[in-house]
């Protein structure tokens, strides 16, 4: 039986990084596609066994150079995605445009299987152009390519992640921490883990014309979320929902930083819960039930946020 080859789009992310270790363990071949070779590859070299992980640098996203890529390979994975953008559509360029010309060549190439990495309730969010353009990039792979599979994730989370990290730090230097919507948005956080095991299954097993959502084992309120992140760190801080014209204001702000900590956009999209739908079908349902759940995991990295470090005396607040 031939060896598949793996053509891995966004591999520098949390789940990229993963997936790697998890594809070259299991004996795939991996070309992993970044945009700056020297700056990613002694991060992604040290993810895979030698001789299974080949890097190559494409900085534009050129036709003949996607068609020398996806034509040597079984399997295309596309993880790439941005949350904010730089600059104008960059979210369509991104979610939409770049879903649409990986698929047409999946099919022109009758590659086996496109794997897609899209985003849970974006369906509802219409008014959000970050959720509008990852809508309308599965609805273009849907009509480009019958072998897809789409994934949609809930908030994927890990000591590699900018979710978890990031609140962390700023509850270890903030004496407050807004609430918006007043924390009620609800959400089903995976662990990264468990997230590469599912797209490991969809590699390795005959799933096709699949769109899956990607839930863990537990249901959050984004309030309970941040309690738990303040348990974990041991620290005390103020919660504090802010009323809907304060909250566009601070996001209006916080989108001005370099590494914006909030969007308009995002803002957005905190209206809506971030959990299964009765739309499409979830591991649990197909049998690839998500174990880890969010107090066990955070708490083997929230040490690094505990004044006193791995050894100190966590405290129940």
């Amino acid at each position: 039986m031939k060896q598949k080859e793996i053509l891995l789009f966004g591999a520098t992310g949390q789940i990229g990084r993963n997936l790697i270790r998890k594809l070259s363990k299991n004996n795939y071949k991996i070309t992993a596609v970044t945009r700056n070779i020297h700056r990613a590859g002694y991060i992604l070299k040290t993810q895979a066994n030698p001789g299974y992980l080949r890097l190559v640098e494409l900085k534009n996203f050129k036709p003949d150079k996607i068609d020398e890529l996806i034509q040597n390979c079984s399997i295309c994975i596309n993880l790439i995605g941005i949350l904010y953008e730089r600059n104008k559509d960059h979210f369509k360029i991104i979610h939409t445009d770049l879903p649409d010309m990986l698929s047409k060549k999946a099919e022109y190439f009758k590659i086996e299987k496109f794997i897609h990495l899209s985003a849970l309730g974006i369906e509802n969010a219409s008014e959000s152009k970050y959720a509008l353009s990852k809508l309308q990039g599965e609805n273009k792979i849907k009509k480009n390519f019958n072998n897809y599979i789409i994934l949609r994730p809930s908030i994927v989370y890990s000591v590699d992640d900018n979710f978890t990290t990031n609140f962390m730090s700023l509850m270890s230097k903030l004496p407050v921490i807004p609430l918006y919507y007043g924390g009620s948005t609800k959400f089903t956080p995976i662990h990264v883990t468990d997230l590469v095991n599912i797209i490991y299954e969809m590699i390795d097993n005959r799933y096709k014309n699949l769109t899956l959502e990607c839930i863990g084992p537990e249901e959050l309120t984004f309030k309970e979320i941040l309690e738990k992140i303040l348990l974990s760190i041991n620290k005390k801080r103020i919660l504090l929902p802010l009323p809907e014209p304060l909250a566009k204001l601070s996001a209006k702000i916080l989108q001005l930083l370099p590494e914006p900590l909030l969007t308009e956009d995002q803002l957005k999209l905190l209206k809506y819960d971030n959990c299964k739908t009765d739309k499409h079908k979830n591991n649990f349902e197909i049998g690839l039930e998500s174990k880890r759940k969010f107090d066990d995991e955070i708490g083997k990295y929230s040490y690094n946020w505990r004044t006193g470090g791995q050894f100190a005396k966590k405290n129940n607040i």
